[in-house]
C-alpha cells in the first residue's frame, strides 16, 4: 500500500471521526425540546415523569458517550446535582469512541512528532491496549529500554468537549426549570474547567511530575514518569507501570490483611496530597490504577486534577473538628470560609447530614467497615433527605471546590465498600492530619509548584 493509500484509508477514518462531532452538534435541539416540555409539564402543575424524562434525554445525548461519561461519574457523587432517574440514565451511556485503526494512529503521531516518528521507539504496538474518553493507549519501547505507554488523543476531541458541555449546561436547564434545591452553576463551571483542562496533556506530564514530587516518599504508590521530548499537547508518553487491575485484585479472592492493606494504599495515594500539599486527584474511577503484586498502587491517570489554596483544606479539617466536637460555632466559620455567605442555622444543620454521612468512618476510633454507615442503600437515603430539607431551607449553591473533593471521598468510599475493608479511618486520618499547620502546607505546595511549572488556579 502506498503513502496516498495510507492517507486515502486514514482521511476516510478521520471523515468519520468528524461526523460523529457533527452528530453532537445536532442533539442539542432534542434536548432544548425536553426543557421545554418539562417546563410546561411543571407550570400546569402536572407530575412529572422523571423516569421517562430521563430515558429522552438519554436518547437525546446517546450520540455522545464520550467525555459527558466523566461527567455522569461526577455528577453520581453529588448528591442531587441531577435527579437520579437522570444520573442513572446517563451513567448507562457506554463511552464508544471508535478505535482508531493502524494507518490512523500512525497519521496522527506522525503530525505529533514529525515524518520520522518512528525511529523513535524501537517497538510501537498497532493495536490500542486501554481506552479511554479522550483518547487511547498504545504501549512502546524506547530505544534506551524503557518501556512506555503513549496515551493518544482522538482527534477533534476540542470540539467533542464544547458539544458535551453544551449538551451538560441543558441537563442542568433541565433540572433548573423543576427544582432550585441545588443551583447547579458552580458545578457546571468546575466541570466545565476541569475538562477543558484534560484536553492539554503537556499540562497532565506536569500533574504528574508534582505527584511523583508529593508521593516520593510513599513507597506504597507509584507514579509513571513522563517522557517531555515524545509529549504534545495531544500525545502523552510516560513509563509503563505494571499491576493487575482491581477486578482482578477482587476475583482472586483475597483475604482481609491484603484488602486492609490496599485500602490504606488508596488513603495515601488519595489523601498525603490533599493534607500536605492541597491537592486532590478528583477521580477515583477503577481504571485510573492498578496494583502491584506487594499490594501497592499504580496511579495511571493525571488529567482530573484539582489545586485548591491552603484555607480550604484547613476548613476541611476544621468541619471535621467541629463535627466530632459537636461545635456549631466551628462549623459556621468552616461553612464561611468555603463561601456560603452568610449561612442561616437551618441550612448548616442541612449541609451537616450530609458531612456527617462523609466524615462518618473519621469520626469513630475503632476498627471497623466502611458499609457499617456509608452503604450504597444508606448513602441513597441521606441523600434523598438532604434534598429533601434543602428544597424546605430555600436551596444552596454549593462552591466549586466541593465537587472534586466530593468526587473523591464518596468514590474512595465505594472503592472501600468494595474491598470490604475493616480500618481504623479515625487513627489513618488522625495520623495525616495530626501535625497539620496550614503555613507549612502553603509553603509546601509553593515550592512544589515552582518546582514543576504550574499554576494554582484561582477558583
Amino acid at each position: 500500500m502506498s503513502d496516498n493509500d495510507d492517507d486515502y484509508t486514514a482521511a476516510n477514518e478521520e471523515n468519520r471521526f468528524g461526523g460523529r462531532v457533527r452528530r453532537y452538534a445536532r442533539v442539542g435541539a432534542s434536548a432544548s425540546k425536553l426543557a421545554a416540555r418539562l417546563a410546561t409539564g411543571k407550570m400546569f402543575g402536572g407530575e412529572i415523569d422523571h423516569a421517562k424524562y430521563a430515558a429522552e434525554l438519554t436518547s437525546a445525548l446517546g450520540g455522545l458517550k464520550g467525555p459527558l461519561m466523566k461527567v455522569a461519574q461526577i455528577l453520581s457523587t453529588i448528591p442531587d446535582a441531577l435527579p437520579k432517574e437522570y444520573t442513572q440514565a446517563l451513567a448507562e451511556l457506554q463511552a464508544d469512541a471508535p478505535s482508531m485503526g493502524w494507518l490512523f494512529v500512525k497519521r496522527r503521531m506522525r503530525s505529533e512528532l514529525g515524518a520520522g516518528w518512528q525511529s523513535k521507539f524501537t517497538e510501537f504496538s498497532h493495536d490500542a491496549v486501554a481506552a479511554a474518553s479522550l483518547g487511547q493507549v498504545h504501549k512502546a519501547v524506547l530505544p534506551d529500554g524503557r518501556d512506555v505507554a503513549c496515551k493518544l488523543q482522538y482527534p477533534d476531541m476540542s470540539a467533542t468537549v464544547e458539544a458535551d458541555l453544551k449538551q451538560l449546561r441543558a441537563a442542568f436547564a433541565i433540572y433548573k426549570r423543576y427544582d432550585s434545591a441545588i443551583d447547579a452553576q458552580n458545578i457546571q463551571e468546575e466541570l466545565t474547567a476541569r475538562l477543558r483542562e484534560e484536553l492539554d496533556y503537556e499540562r497532565e506530564a506536569k500533574h504528574m511530575r508534582l505527584y511523583r514530587h508529593m508521593l516520593a516518599d510513599e513507597a506504597c504508590v507509584h507514579v509513571p514518569e513522563p517522557v517531555d521530548e515524545l509529549t504534545t499537547k495531544r500525545l502523552l508518553t510516560m513509563t509503563w507501570q505494571t499491576g493487575q487491575k482491581f477486578k482482578h485484585f477482587l476475583e482472586s479472592d483475597p483475604d482481609q490483611d491484603a484488602r486492609n492493606q490496599v485500602a490504606l494504599n488508596m488513603f495515601r495515594a488519595w489523601y498525603v496530597p490533599f493534607y500536605r500539599y492541597g491537592v486532590i486527584h478528583g477521580d477515583p474511577h477503577l481504571g485510573n490504577y492498578t496494583l502491584r503484586d506487594d499490594l501497592s498502587v499504580n496511579l495511571l491517570d493525571f488529567g482530573c486534577i484539582r489545586i485548591f489554596k491552603p484555607d480550604f483544606v484547613r476548613a476541611v479539617i476544621t468541619l471535621y473538628e467541629a463535627l466530632r466536637d459537636e461545635d456549631e460555632e466551628k462549623a459556621v466559620s468552616a461553612y464561611e470560609s468555603w463561601g456560603f455567605e452568610n449561612p442561616s442555622r437551618e441550612l448548616i444543620d442541612v449541609l451537616n447530614i450530609w458531612a456527617s454521612f462523609v466524615y462518618g468512618p473519621i469520626l469513630d476510633d475503632r476498627e471497623r467497615k466502611m458499609g457499617e454507615t456509608n452503604s450504597v442503600a444508606y448513602g441513597a437515603e441521606v441523600a434523598g433527605k438532604v434534598h429533601q430539607e434543602l428544597r424546605r431551607v430555600g436551596g444552596v449553591k454549593p462552591p466549586r471546590e466541593f465537587v472534586l473533593v466530593d468526587r473523591a471521598a464518596v468514590g474512595l468510599g465505594a472503592v472501600f465498600l468494595r474491598l470490604d475493608a475493616e480500618v481504623n479511618w479515625y487513627r489513618l486520618f488522625n495520623d495525616l492530619v495530626g501535625d497539620f499547620d496550614v503555613a507549612k502546607l502553603e509553603a509546601r505546595q509553593k515550592d512544589a509548584l515552582a518546582q514543576i511549572g504550574l499554576e494554582r488556579p484561582d477558583q
